[in-house]
């Protein structure tokens, strides 16, 4: 049971549901916005620059930040902006194709492999895979480490918490799919860059401010130096599994896609990785804060949690609706992003099932009640068991990075075919799968990349490119796609 009173536990309680009301509240106001199932599954042309900044921040600063970041921090020190670092080169990544992205007006990853190599029921359904994979895992985690820290806050059993998070992402998603999520979390990812600074301030002020938390800490961490503390071969292995895993994941390819302008495409990426560093911020003083009040932690993960016993009230109630601000935005765009492959991908383009308009976003919802229902019963049955869910990053890189980011190279180059695609994809689960098996120093998704670009390098054939890769913006999706607008 924590340490906290009765009332600071009901006083975090109600927090945590203010700040679920406030977010039903401007999830149902923004939701008004979605006019048909495009807006619901992605906001298409809707999202000025700096909505598309703040919401990819949002999205990506969630429980891994909150818990496994800080551990790095601990034990590391300022190595944490190694790992932001990593995900920044991910976006910076992102940026150098971003202009097409948009120019093209897609909606989920398979369409970009569609569009690339030809439409393709197979490869659809291979990326379709590939892709919500990424998104479904990180909803599950979310769920886990909501019940984790709301668990030390609270004494609350982890199930209750769970049904209670997984409410909370349906409020967030239900109303208007893709247009609400992105306006919600814009206003709390505002929030959340607001009390990252806060909390990070305080920690240290706990530790004796900066002179009192450097004179406990070995010099080695806090020091500009410490930016390689964990190790030049740990830094190497999160370039190896980050970089790729953040360059194939959807939920930062869909805020692109739904620039209002072309031009913030690339400027959204490059400005949003930059608000990435702020999680390091926020990671590093806090590990390092408590490194310095309690250097002995048997997990350095457990650092988040033994600073939120040392909050003074106010700030541990505040700090309680951070939390949720902090995980159900993420949660929610996850989730939608699933169901967008679902309904997309999977039901329309390879199923070819065709609805209305008003029938196709009650569908999306139905489905995202199911797949809310099943990442919380995967988190309820398995809250200590979810590396699986870890190798997802890696099998999705594998499987999505040689086909969009190799064939967007050869696009104008080389006549590539659904059958490069697909092998090249399969080829990349193989590969992941067996360097895995064999138990390989150098993380498998890179195993799993090499072969995947191989093995479509061998099934390319060399000569014109398509024209239909590069259509100009108006020009509209190719022969056998599906129109982006629905039509």
């Amino acid at each position: 049971m924590p340490s906290n009173s009765t009332g600071q536990i009901l006083a975090i309680v109600l927090a945590s549901l203010l700040v679920i009301a406030l977010g039903a509240l401007l999830s149902m106001y923004f939701g008004r916005r979605a006019k048909n199932s495009d807006d619901w599954l992605a906001a298409p042309e809707s999202l000025p620059l700096g909505v598309v900044v703040i919401t990819q921040f949002a999205t990506a600063v969630g429980g891994g930040v909150l818990i496994a970041h800080v551990g790095i921090a601990y034990s590391a020190g300022w190595s944490v902006f190694a790992y932001e670092g990593c995900v920044l080169l991910g976006f910076l990544g992102l940026a150098l194709i971003a202009r097409w992205l948009r120019q093209q007006r897609f909606t989920t990853i398979p369409d970009i492999i569609g569009r690339l190599f030809g439409a393709s029921r197979p490869v659809t359904a291979m990326a379709s895979i590939a892709a919500l994979i990424v998104p479904f895992g990180w909803l599950a985690t979310q769920f886990v480490a909501f019940a984790k820290l709301f668990g030390e806050l609270t004494g609350i059993s982890s199930t209750v918490l769970i049904l209670t998070v997984t409410a909370g992402s349906l409020i967030f998603v239900l109303p208007g799919g893709l247009t609400s999520v992105v306006w919600t979390d814009f206003v709390f990812g505002i929030f959340k860059i607001v009390m990252s600074l806060v909390v990070a301030g305080y920690a240290l002020h706990l530790a004796g401010g900066w002179s009192g938390m450097t004179a406990r800490v070995p010099d080695g961490l806090w020091r500009p130096g410490g930016l390689t503390a964990v190790g030049g071969e740990q830094i190497g292995l999160w370039v190896a599994a980050i970089v790729p895993g953040t360059l194939t994941n959807q939920l930062y390819f869909q805020r692109v896609f739904a620039t209002r302008k072309v031009s913030d495409a690339r400027r959204g990426l490059v400005l949003s990785g930059v608000t990435i560093l702020v999680g390091g911020l926020y990671a590093g003083c806090i590990g390092l804060a408590v490194r310095a009040m309690k250097p002995d932690l048997a997990n350095p993960e457990e650092a988040a949690g033994w600073l939120i016993t040392r909050l003074p009230a106010v700030l541990l109630v505040v700090y309680g609706a951070f939390l949720v601000a902090t995980i159900i935005s993420t949660t929610g765009a996850a989730l939608q992003s699933v169901v967008a492959n679902v309904i997309r991908d999977l039901y329309q383009n390879v199923l070819e099932r065709r609805t209305g308009d008003r029938t196709t976003v009650t569908l999306s919802r139905v489905v995202t009640v199911l797949v809310a229902a099943l990442a919380a019963g995967l988190a309820i049955a398995f809250p200590s068991a979810l590396d699986w869910l870890v190798a997802s990053y890696a099998y999705s890189a594998a499987a999505l990075a040689a086909p969009v980011f190799v064939g967007y190279l050869l696009r104008t180059r080389c006549a590539l075919r659904p059958a490069a695609a697909l092998g090249s994809m399969l080829a990349g689960v193989v590969g992941c799968g067996a360097a895995q098996l064999a138990g390989t120093t150098v993380p498998y998704a890179v195993y799993g990349i090499a072969a995947s670009v191989l093995v479509l390098l061998a099934l390319t054939v060399p000569g014109a490119g398509r024209r239909r890769a590069d259509a100009p913006e108006h020009t509209g999706p190719a022969p056998n796609l599906p129109s982006p607008t629905g039509s």
